[in-house]
């Protein structure tokens, strides 16, 4: 192939036989990735995400996946291994959220939209996402192509953009979720849709108007069935539905309504989760079948009684799903001070964060940081109600709007827990083995079989959860995440002062 005559002919030559070189050193490469060679981790404080701890512990990856634990000097070591002194080091599994809100939000602009929801800004949020150490995220109210529904219902959520939009067809929002989800991207977080969810009209998502009108919109058991089922196509983590009037000022889903949606759900072996407020509501929704909530289920001054509790108890034993339940209290309760920490900053710019949420800060006063204590306990205290009556808390940040970024608000909604009256070792647990499996999931523990996504800490995150900030290195599917990397790219399109919405 390379056969060019003179003085040129060495150089192309030499040229050659380096390419032949470095192909065949990414073959050996290859081939070896596929044999799975075995490297040893030891010498870390082991937390394993189901409550052990092994001090001086060790774990051999393979291909991706753990396949032994011990103590160190104690695990069978594959011949030839590599090995990784952690010696100092804790070591837990990576996190799983399964309540965000990713791709709307365009980081450094400051903005959310529609428009945002792309491939690379989906991917950017999932990296900062792996950075802190989650490993697996299930995003709600995302994008995607969906059946119009018929009637009126265009006008509520059409209509102003294109009014000779038919009434049938399919709104032209692409499938970027949905394709994502499908995916496994290096140094990035597994990402995972609960699509786009389903409403009362006009009775969804609030907040940012970019997912104000993403949801199916139903108002009779017939136009439920029919969402539900063009909603499974997209093989949804579940079904996500609203049940809140924001105080009287929106409509209800009525129970004739919910009950189809709850019902065609288990005719496609899935279920539902529900944003729901008022222990009417929650005692409504149990009976009839649903299964996850993205909030605390009964909230807003409502608390769980008796009878809800006994609602709950006689799910758990006939649910063929886990009840589970995600909250994460008042993000005041931490106060303004964990905003300065040297982990943010190496995500987001200073003059960033203060021009968007500056004002929020100021407003976090000792007397407003502690109603919002003692606001997370009361929350906390339910929840440990709820979770001794069989549900699971797992965690779920609710994040998505602009200023927060993504990642370190995670991280600081991980740690409120302590605010709501859990132990670090109960925090781990919740948010890495119990919330992926309820994400269905292969992560959230160091065991054997499990995929091989860890975050090696350079302080003990039992002794005080804020360690879990101090963050040495982060592992997803046994490969290092890049996060020094990550680090470059995004400063690089720091470009001083950015402007808010």
């Amino acid at each position: 192939m390379c056969r060019p005559n003179g003085m040129a002919a060495c150089f192309l030559v030499a040229a050659c036989l380096l390419v032949a070189a470095c192909s065949s050193q990414e073959m050996r490469r290859a081939e070896q990735a596929g044999r799975g060679d075995a490297t040893v981790f030891d010498g870390a404080r082991v937390i394993t995400g189901d409550g052990t701890v092994i001090e001086d512990g060790a774990f051999v990856i393979e291909g991706g996946k753990f396949t032994s634990l011990g103590k160190t000097g104690e695990v069978a070591v594959p011949a030839g291994a590599a090995r990784v002194d952690l010696t100092g080091k804790s070591v837990m599994p990576t996190k799983t959220d399964l309540h965000g809100h990713l791709g709307y939000e365009n980081i450094i602009e400051g903005t959310t939209s529609k428009e945002n929801v792309t491939r690379e800004n989906l991917i950017d949020h999932l990296e900062r996402y792996a950075y802190t150490g989650f490993g697996a995220v299930v995003s709600i109210a995302d994008l995607a192509e969906r059946e119009i529904m018929p009637g009126d219902h265009l006008d509520v959520y059409q209509a102003k953009r294109d009014p000779n939009m038919p009434k049938t067809g399919r709104f032209p929002w692409g499938d970027v979720p949905v394709k994502v989800a499908q995916e496994v991207i290096p140094n990035a977080a597994l990402f995972r849709t609960a699509g786009p969810g389903i409403s009362w009209p006009g009775s969804g998502a609030q907040g940012a108007p970019a997912r104000n009108d993403v949801m199916y919109p139903v108002s009779t058991p017939e136009e439920a069935r029919e969402a539900v089922r063009d909603y499974v196509k997209t093989k949804p983590a579940f079904i996500k539905i609203w049940m809140d009037d924001r105080g009287g000022k929106m409509k209800n889903m009525p129970p004739a309504v919910y009950q189809a949606v709850l019902n065609e759900a288990a005719n496609h072996d899935t279920y539902v989760a529900a944003h729901t407020v008022t222990l009417k509501d929650a005692m409504g929704l149990y009976e009839a079948g649903l299964v996850g909530a993205v909030h605390a289920p009964v909230r807003s001054g409502d608390h769980p009684d008796e009878a809800f509790l006994a609602i709950i108890k006689e799910r758990v034993k006939t649910s063929k799903f886990p009840l589970w339940f995600s909250e994460h209290g008042s993000s005041a309760a931490l106060g303004p001070q964990v905003w300065d920490d040297p982990l943010l900053w190496e995500m987001l710019p200073r003059d960033q964060v203060m021009a968007q949420l500056g004002a929020a800060f100021k407003r976090m006063t000792p007397e407003v940081v502690e109603r919002a204590r003692k606001s997370s306990k009361e929350t906390g205290d339910d929840a440990k109600t709820l979770i001794a009556a069989g549900m699971k808390l797992v965690y779920g940040s609710d994040n998505g709007s602009a200023g927060r970024g993504f990642g370190w608000f995670e991280q600081l909604r991980f740690e409120n827990w302590i605010t709501m009256g859990f132990t670090p070792m109960e925090a781990i647990v919740m948010a890495t083995r119990d919330s992926a499996q309820i994400a269905g999931i292969d992560t959230g523990m160091i065991a054997a079989g499990k995929s091989a996504d860890f975050i090696v800490l350079d302080a003990n995150p039992l002794e005080n959860i804020a360690n879990t900030r101090r963050i040495n290195k982060v592992y997803l599917r046994g490969q290092e995440v890049d996060r020094a990397g990550m680090r470059a790219r995004w400063q690089a399109k720091w470009k001083g002062p950015v402007q808010t919405q």
